[in-house]
C-alpha cells in the first residue's frame, strides 16, 4: 500500500457543523412540518431519519443545519460506547436538521475523497479506538468528542478510484446484512402474530390454523379463558403442573464436601437458558433427589424490577439433567401437558398481562405469589393438537435462527474485510483497462492479496 497518502481526516474535510438545541415534541415529524434528529438516528453504522422530533412552530426559523446528501454524520456527544458513532446519508433530508450533539462533515473536494468509503473508514476498529482514547468527559454515562481530535484521526488515503471500488464492496456486504435484519424482524413479528393464533385458535384436523370465533361459533366454547375451540379444556397450573420452589441460599450453602451445580434467574431468560455462568452451592443427597431438574421441567423466574421480565419461562434439556435451581425460581414439571406447548403457553401474552395485573411489588421487585401461580389458567388442547402447536412454533424459531446465524456470519465476513481493504492489506484493482466497454455491466471486485504480505 506504499501508493496510498498518509495524512489525518482533515486533509479531506473542511467543516464538521453542527446543529442547534431547539424545542421539540417527541414524535417523528409529518407532512408540512421540520423535524431534528434525535442522536439515535445514528446508529450501527446506519442512518435512521425516523428517529426525530417535530419542531415546535415558534422555534422554526432557529434550526441550522439540514440533512444533506452523500454526507457523514458523527455523534460528537453520547454515551461511552456510542460517542463517535457515524453513519453515510446517501440522499438529501430537506426537512430534517441536525441538533446540537450531532455534526454533519463536509469534504473539501469529492473527486478526490469518496465519502461512501470515508464513512466505512469512520466505522473501523482503528477509529473507534481513536475515539475511545480521546474521548472526554468525567461523567461515566456521556462523553464529548473534540473537534480537533476527530480531525486528527489517522488516515490513509487510495485513489479515488480504490476508495470507490472498496465502498462497492462493503457496500454490498451493508445490503446483504440489512436484507437479513429485515428478514429476521418481519419472521419475529410473524411469529407473533402466530403464537396468538395458535394458542387462541389451534389448528383444526386439517392442519389449518381454525378460522376464528366470529367466523365459526360452532367450533367454539365459552371459557375462563374466554372463547376456546370445543375440543380444549380451560384448566389451572396447579393441576396441569406440580409445583416446587428451589433451594434458599446463604452462608452454609458454600460448595464444599457435596458441590452442586445450580441455575440461578440471571440463567433462566424467555424460551431459553444461558449456560456461560454456572454457579454451586452445597447440597445433600436427599436434597439433589428432589430438587434435580429433568428435561422437560420448565423453570419460571419468581421475581424482576421489569414487569415484562417476571413469570419469564424456560424450558430444562438434557445440557442441565441433574442440575439444582434456586429459590427465585419455580419449577414447573408438566404431568400431561407436552412441555414445549406448556413453555409457549407460560412465556405467551395471556400470562404476561396476568402478571403485570397480579404481581406484587415490594423494595422495587415484583414478585409472583405461588398461590397466584398455582391459579394462573391454562389452556389446553388435546396432545395431537398440542403438537401441532408446538412444531409450527418450532419451525418458525428455527428460520429465525438460521437467519440470524447467516446475520452473524455477515458481519464477521464484514468486519474482517473492512480490516483488511481499509488498511490496504488486501488490494482491490480495477478491471483492465480493456474491459473498460463493460463497466456499465454488473461486475464482481478483482481482490489481490499479494504473496509477500501477511496479516499483522
Amino acid at each position: 500500500m506504499s501508493d496510498w497518502l498518509e495524512g489525518c481526516l482533515a486533509d479531506s474535510i473542511a467543516s464538521l457543523d453542527a446543529g442547534v438545541s431547539v424545542n421539540a415534541e417527541d414524535r417523528p415529524h409529518g407532512a408540512g412540518e421540520i423535524g431534528v434528529l434525535k442522536t439515535s438516528a445514528v446508529s450501527g453504522g446506519t442512518f435512521h431519519p425516523e428517529q426525530n422530533k417535530t419542531v415546535v412552530e415558534r422555534e422554526r426559523h432557529l434550526v441550522a443545519e439540514p440533512v444533506q446528501g452523500d454526507s457523514i454524520l458523527v455523534s460528537r456527544m453520547n454515551t461511552p460506547a456510542l460517542v463517535g458513532e457515524s453513519c453515510y446519508v446517501r440522499d438529501p433530508q430537506p426537512s430534517l436538521f441536525l441538533p446540537d450533539r450531532l455534526w454533519q462533515l463536509k469534504p473539501k473536494n469529492r473527486s478526490i475523497v469518496d465519502m461512501r468509503w470515508l464513512s466505512f473508514t469512520l466505522q473501523s476498529a482503528a477509529c473507534r479506538r481513536h475515539v475511545e482514547i480521546h474521548a472526554t468527559g468525567t461523567s461515566g454515562s456521556m462523553k464529548n468528542l473534540p473537534k480537533s481530535k476527530l480531525l486528527a484521526l489517522p488516515v490513509r488515503y487510495p485513489a479515488p478510484e480504490e476508495q470507490v471500488r472498496i465502498a462497492q464492496i462493503l457496500d454490498t456486504l451493508d445490503t446483504a446484512i440489512h436484507d437479513t435484519e429485515s428478514i429476521i424482524a418481519k419472521l419475529k413479528a410473524v411469529k407473533q402474530g402466530l403464537l396468538h393464533d395458535l394458542l387462541t385458535r389451534g389448528i383444526d384436523a386439517n392442519g389449518e390454523l381454525r378460522l376464528a370465533q366470529a367466523e365459526v361459533p360452532h367450533l367454539y366454547k365459552e371459557s375462563p379463558l374466554g372463547w376456546i375451540p370445543k375440543a380444549w379444556n380451560a384448566s389451572v397450573v396447579d393441576i396441569e403442573f406440580t409445583v416446587d420452589s428451589g433451594i434458599t441460599l446463604g452462608a452454609h450453602r458454600a460448595p464444599r464436601s457435596h458441590p452442586r451445580k445450580y441455575l440461578r434467574v440471571a440463567n433462566v431468560h424467555r424460551a431459553r437458558l444461558v449456560l456461560d455462568d454456572i454457579a454451586e452451592l452445597e447440597a445433600s443427597d436427599s436434597e439433589t433427589a428432589v430438587r434435580a431438574l429433568e428435561p422437560g421441567d420448565l423453570l419460571v423466574v419468581e421475581g424482576h424490577a421489569s414487569t415484562d421480565e417476571i413469570g419469564r419461562c424456560a424450558i430444562a434439556d438434557e445440557s442441565v439433567r441433574g442440575m439444582l435451581f434456586q429459590n427465585h425460581l419455580f419449577r414447573l414439571r408438566p404431568k400431561r401437558l407436552l412441555p414445549s406447548y406448556a413453555l409457549l403457553w407460560m412465556n405467551s401474552a395471556f400470562v404476561r398481562a396476568y402478571w403485570r395485573c397480579e404481581a406484587a411489588t415490594s423494595s422495587g421487585l415484583n414478585t409472583i405469589n405461588r398461590s397466584k401461580l398455582r391459579r394462573l389458567r391454562v389452556a389446553v388442547p388435546t396432545p395431537e393438537e398440542q403438537e401441532m402447536i408446538a412444531g409450527r412454533e418450532a419451525c418458525l424459531a428455527s428460520r429465525i435462527k438460521e437467519e440470524t446465524r447467516v446475520l452473524g456470519k455477515l458481519k464477521t465476513e464484514k468486519s474482517g474485510l473492512m480490516d483488511d481493504l481499509l488498511t490496504g492489506r488486501v488490494r482491490v484493482t480495477p478491471l483492465l483497462e480493456s474491459t473498460a466497454p463493460l463497466m456499465h455491466q454488473p461486475t464482481a471486485p478483482i481482490v489481490q492479496q499479494p504473496a509477500a504480505q501477511t496479516r499483522g
